[in-house]
């Protein structure tokens, strides 16, 4: 009668009053695990952590062999905040059915609630891959990309779903969510209105971010788009770049660089221990910084000019394509502004090889090069070429995603963060469908007074 009582209430909705009549049945019949099961799924569903743990401890303790009960338990430890034990709980789990998606995705929250992303995201790959159908998996681990940086993984995963059922709102605007993310503000828009479309108590929060984005906000590429792009591009970089594309980028700086000749006497690094391949510590030649590194094609080019040799990129795969290259003194993930800001006045020379195609607004490299430049240092960089401005700014996103920029731009921006152009000349630094990109090679020097 008192089960009867519980199913009833929980079946219609009643979570409190299936959890009593289910307080009952425990009380008659202590030794029942069916009984402390249903408690623990009517305390779950009415809120209450504590208890809901402590009857699935008790079910479980009576019939380990109750597989649900097990998971219950997992998941009851998640979210009464005892990650560690939830982890390890989800551990034993996958390890007696890794072909559990269920399992899978309790260890994936778990591991996310402790902070162990990475870790995270192949589980919730993993239970997406075992139950491709399951859109709440897919939508927390979208999220999650999100977070990492892979905005672009997050639509890849769930545009698929959207197609499959498209009146789902909670889709659309996770959709829209990682297009803003890349910085695609259109695309966003139309997942967004979408979205507030089918939402129309507002429970998703789209009229907002609707109302940022008409108002301009997000024109500008993000460090996601670049590093989602470049990450998914590493393998095949240098064979479509250099073969595909004709880059000359790093070629040309070089030979620009030595064109222009040194603007003092080399000096000698500072010891280290270096990586294979890296210099001999106080050698002579210069502290280059390769911003923008890629798989490390301009460090084959400035390599023999380096006595030390260090490079940044945004995207984690390129910079182990550059690593392998076993050219570069010190090698790091992360943004090329950034970068310049731990070191001021050290480095002699700074290349960005068509890297600035990534960025619009320039002020704030400039500086940093201005900065992070010892006197008389040097910045030798490719961008491609505005011809027009009809905005005024100096800089447009072209079609294909990347920014061109003027040259009466670069030589303002130049002035204002106090660097002397010292070479400004136009150059093809790569090819589009079979022709030239128009662009400009520059040389900027910070003055030694």
């Amino acid at each position: 009668m008192l089960f009867q009582t519980g199913y009833d209430r929980l079946y219609a909705a009643d979570a409190v009053g299936a959890a009593r009549a289910f307080r009952l049945a425990c009380a008659a019949d202590p030794a029942s695990g069916e009984a402390w099961g249903a408690l623990a799924d009517s305390t779950r569903d009415a809120g209450e952590a504590a208890g809901s743990l402590a009857a699935c401890g008790r079910a479980v303790a009576l019939d380990p062999g109750v597989w649900p009960w097990r998971i219950a338990l997992a998941e009851a430890l998640r979210t009464a905040g005892r990650f560690e034990e939830a982890v390890a709980t989800g551990r034993v789990l996958t390890a007696e059915r890794p072909d559990s998606a269920t399992a899978r995705l309790g260890l994936a929250r778990a591991l996310a609630a402790s902070g162990r992303r990475d870790a995270a995201l192949e589980e919730y790959r993993e239970a997406v891959a075992l139950r491709p159908g399951d859109r709440e998996a897919a939508l927390e681990l979208a999220a999650l990309l999100v977070e990492a940086g892979d905005a672009l993984g997050a639509v890849e995963l769930l545009q698929p779903l959207s197609r499959r059922d498209p009146e789902d709102a909670d889709l659309h605007a996770a959709i829209g969510r990682a297009w803003i993310a890349l910085q695609e503000p259109a695309k966003a828009l139309t997942a967004l209105r979408r979205a507030e479309h089918l939402d129309p108590d507002g429970r998703l929060g789209c009229a907002a971010l609707i109302s940022a984005l008409e108002g301009g906000a997000g024109e500008d590429l993000s460090a996601a788009y670049v590093r989602a792009l470049f990450d998914r591009y590493a393998d095949r970089f240098d064979q479509d770049l250099v073969g595909k594309l004709g880059y000359s980028a790093p070629a040309l700086l070089r030979e620009a660089v030595d064109r222009l000749g040194p603007a003092s006497e080399p000096r000698a690094s500072e010891p280290r221990a270096s990586e294979p391949g890296a210099s001999e510590p106080g050698a002579p030649g210069l502290r280059v910084l390769d911003l923008g590194c890629g798989t490390g094609l301009a460090g084959v080019a400035f390599r023999p000019l380096a006595a030390y040799l260090a490079g940044v990129d945004l995207a984690p795969r390129m910079v182990e394509k550059a690593r392998a290259r076993a050219l570069y003194d010190e090698l790091a993930v992360g943004d090329v502004v950034a970068a310049l800001a731990p070191a001021p006045g050290s480095w002699d020379l700074l290349v960005a090889a068509d890297v600035l195609v990534y960025l619009g607004n320039l002020t704030a490299l400039f500086d940093g090069a201005a900065k992070a430049l010892r006197p008389a240092g040097r910045f030798a960089a490719t961008v491609e070429r505005l011809e027009g401005d009809a905005a005024g700014a100096g800089h447009a996103l072209g079609p294909s995603r990347r920014y061109a920029h003027t040259e009466a731009y670069l030589r303002e921006t130049a002035a204002a963060a106090g660097l002397t152009v010292r070479l400004m000349e136009p150059c093809s630094p790569r090819r589009e469908k079979g022709v030239g990109v128009p662009g400009l090679l520059f040389i900027l020097e910070k003055p030694e007074n």
